[in-house]
């Protein structure tokens, strides 16, 4: 799923929303926990997961066209761990639909 198939979903299930305020409203939160995570803080959400930083140490690689190595410094990315609702609702449905196909 896309950021705009997000915003059409959220457009379509609450009708009394226009496209843009669904736009707005997810780009909203999207900034909120960006800038969460850019600060360092951990983002949980009850049911669904966490986001968090981890720290990728620095290290040495190799460029595939020369072969010389080549220093890669520290990175900081963002981690999702899910929930065990979503794991367990997407292992349910999942199966469910093993279930169905022929």
């Amino acid at each position: 799923m896309t950021r705009s198939d997000l915003v059409e979903e959220l457009a379509e299930r609450f009708r009394q929303l226009t496209h843009k305020d669904a736009e707005s409203a997810v780009k909203a939160i999207l900034d909120v926990m960006s800038e969460a995570l850019v600060r360092g803080h951990r983002i949980e959400i009850r049911g669904f997961g966490s986001f968090s930083i981890n720290r990728r140490p620095p290290r040495m690689g190799r460029n595939p066209r020369s072969g010389e190595s080549v220093a890669i410094p520290e990175k900081r990315v963002p981690h999702f761990k899910p929930g065990k609702a979503l794991r367990e609702a997407v292992d349910e449905r999942t199966q469910a639909m093993k279930k169905q196909a022929p």
